[in-house]
């Protein structure tokens, strides 16, 4: 039992149902502690697996069937439902194994000028991943992938692990009925991947409640931006993400995958993410006011100024995809985009939401709360 990841475990013992979590978990000869199982039950309702009763949501009963951690096993089965699957097939393979970087001593600041290169103005490390294996495989066709590697300061191994586990995610989908084929560069299962906001939202969806307030950009090159968690008051961006040399940002909210203290707590992997992604697949939404003016509350901590209509459209769409989740529990299936079906027009409806950008946003009557 200690060897396994209490998420994974937690989600086992609701999907046996063998009675309550911490019930079932104390009869064992070496049981976890209380407090790292509450976190795990906590994160699993952070990720809508299991309500406030710890009973398992239609989304949790899809993630107990899933072969890897449930925060990876979120982002594969949204990048499947919402036909975005080849990215976010690398995403979460990178993040179940490792990155395919290296970095050769006395060679770090052209390795970081070449992962600068590939995120482009992305805002993300895992876009980057994606960039860097995209490239990978376009150079495979050509025959300069040895080329390719050297250039980029990438394991051409590790690219071939990440290859074979993104295989083994997309047949899996398949077999659950997510997929028309096991194939991750279907057609059909990758109508939206050149969609990068949709990829971030997805990302976001994944990664929750790993989220970061940019509370301080910084303003040169020697500087660090300061950030805060729901927990911690003070963490920095590690210099090996894309986001550490950046000045301007222009959304102040980051998903996060690893953090770690050394001899500060650092954020090694950040995705810029916008407003509308933290609604939709965030925590529980409270609307009230603050002097005067309405504003969406996640979680009690990550705040938005924005209207009741916003708050009450997020709530019903979440609501419906509940729903086609729970369906789905019955009746496996592919995502059906066609305009007259109602999954298609309900996946369409959150695809608009959550990929609208930061201009739109303040039209729209959504802005940061300062």
């Amino acid at each position: 039992m200690l060897r396994t990841r209490l998420e994974e475990l937690c989600l086992q013992i609701k999907m046996l149902k063998l009675g309550r979590i911490e019930t079932f978990v104390g009869k064992a000869m070496q049981p976890p502690s209380m407090e790292a199982l509450h976190h795990a039950i906590s994160t699993l309702v952070h990720l809508n697996a299991l309500d406030e009763q710890e009973e398992l949501t239609p989304l949790g009963y899809h993630l107990a069937k899933m072969p890897c951690d449930p925060h990876t096993s979120k982002m594969l089965l949204f990048g499947a439902m919402f036909s975005c699957l080849s990215p976010i097939l690398t995403v979460g393979a990178s993040l179940s194994f490792k990155d395919a970087f290296y970095i050769p001593m006395g060679k770090e600041r052209l390795a970081d000028q070449k992962r600068q290169e590939m995120a482009g103005d992305t805002r993300s490390d895992h876009l980057m991943l994606i960039s860097a294996y995209e490239g990978w495989e376009r150079a495979k066709d050509r025959g300069t992938a040895s080329q390719y590697c050297w250039e980029h300061f990438l394991s051409a191994s590790t690219l071939k692990m990440l290859q074979d586990m993104r295989r083994q995610f997309a047949q899996f989908l398949h077999e659950m009925g997510f997929l028309k084929s096991a194939n991750p560069h279907a057609a059909d299962a990758n109508r939206n991947s050149g969609n990068k906001q949709l990829i971030k939202a997805i990302i976001c969806a994944g990664l929750y409640p790993n989220v970061a307030n940019i509370v301080k950009v910084k303003k040169n090159v020697r500087g660090d931006s300061s950030l805060s968690t729901k927990t911690e008051k003070r963490v920095l961006l590690h210099p090996q993400s894309v986001n550490w040399g950046m000045t301007q940002f222009n959304s102040r909210w980051l998903v996060y995958h690893l953090k770690m203290m050394t001899s500060k707590i650092f954020l090694y992997d950040t995705t810029m993410v916008s407003p509308y992604p933290l609604l939709f697949f965030g925590g529980n939404i409270h609307v009230t006011q603050e002097g005067g003016v309405d504003c969406v509350i996640i979680d009690g901590w990550i705040k938005f100024r924005a209207n009741k209509r916003i708050a009450r459209l997020v709530k019903e769409l979440r609501i419906e995809l509940d729903r086609l989740l729970a369906y789905k529990v019955t009746h496996p299936g592919a995502s059906c985009w066609q305009p007259q079906d109602k999954e298609g027009v309900l996946l369409q409806a959150i695809i608009d939401l959550i990929t609208t950008e930061d201009a739109c946003m303040v039209s729209s009557g959504v802005r940061l709360l300062r």
